[in-house]
């Protein structure tokens, strides 16, 4: 089933739940556009998300959805929060949303879990989710180390429900080549940075739009959490504290509290964390969400009915 069918979209394009980005705002227009919108809760406590989905209620009546980082400690709380408030679509990042899934699903919400692996998305088909973000490690923030031109005909091999590609996706070739792979869908967040919509400092959307192919870099793998990041002053340092695998948790802790909120709020070049994928190279131009998700649909072959 194609994504646009799943939940009643005209494009079969999902907008990435970023976290501290992906408030109401974005979301809205992301729906209003033509795809699905997404709430990115993060670390926000049940109360604010309560709060973004009745804005987001407000500013359109197009189906939009909720990103729940399960890592977090209010998981339990906004898991019940979503179907309070009548949500339909639920993704999940960091963790299994397997406990949650038969009580959305007795509340008629669609579960889409963002999964990095064959087995993880064998395992959540099992537990009833409806289809499967597969995203690859081009995509931006916190990531897995398979590539999405590998990773999502492996799943599409390996399940029988839809599967939304992710990572490295900024324009209609890239819809292609996921449709080509097998996916039903893609989900995208990169090139949404650098739209009139996002509500982020400007400095985070000019260095989207000024970056090259080779201006991305992974903090954290010594830690065990991963995350794609523009180059700056910080990632630098952080890079070369752990270099000889000498620097301390508390060390690595201090260097980034507070980084991603400097970013987004901030515009602080040197210290803050500007989260993005590989395709920021893609990116050459600020533009409104509507023009973004209509170029990438309208010049598409699977547009044209040439690929499906």
């Amino acid at each position: 089933m194609d994504l646009r069918d799943l939940v009643g979209i005209k494009y079969p394009i999902i907008q990435g739940g970023m976290a501290n980005i992906a408030t109401h705002q974005l979301a809205a227009a992301v729906s209003n556009a033509g795809g699905l919108g997404l709430i990115g809760c993060g670390g926000w406590d049940p109360e604010r998300v309560r709060d973004e989905i009745r804005k987001t209620k407000e500013l359109t009546d197009k189906p939009f959805g909720v990103n729940i980082m399960l890592m977090s400690p209010h998981a339990e709380a906004i898991s019940d929060v979503v179907i309070e408030e009548g949500i339909k679509v639920v993704t999940t990042g960091a963790g299994n949303p397997a406990k949650y899934i038969p009580k959305w699903k007795e509340a008629g919400i669609i579960v889409i879990p963002v999964v990095p692996s064959v087995a993880f998305a064998k395992r959540l088909e099992r537990s009833g989710a409806d289809a499967l973000v597969v995203e690859g490690t081009e995509a931006g923030g916190h990531i897995g180390e398979i590539t999405t031109f590998t990773l999502v005909p492996q799943v599409v091999d390996a399940v029988s429900i839809p599967v939304i590609a992710a990572g490295g996706i900024a324009d209609s070739r890239g819809l292609d080549a996921a449709y080509v792979l097998g996916a039903k869908g893609v989900q995208i967040g990169t090139v949404l940075l650098a739209s009139n919509e996002c509500p982020i400092h400007e400095n985070y959307k000019n260095k989207i739009v000024n970056a090259k192919d080779t201006e991305t870099l992974v903090t954290g793998r010594q830690t065990g959490a991963p995350v794609r990041v523009l180059k700056n002053k910080m990632a630098r340092e952080y890079l070369n504290l752990t270099k000889f695998g000498n620097a301390s948790l508390e060390e690595l802790e201090k260097l980034t509290l507070g980084s991603l909120r400097k970013a987004v709020l901030d515009g602080d070049l040197d210290n803050g964390s500007f989260m993005a994928g590989q395709s920021a190279g893609l990116v050459k131009e600020i533009r409104s969400v509507e023009e973004i998700l209509k170029s990438i649909f309208e010049n598409s072959l699977v547009a044209q009915g040439i690929i499906k």
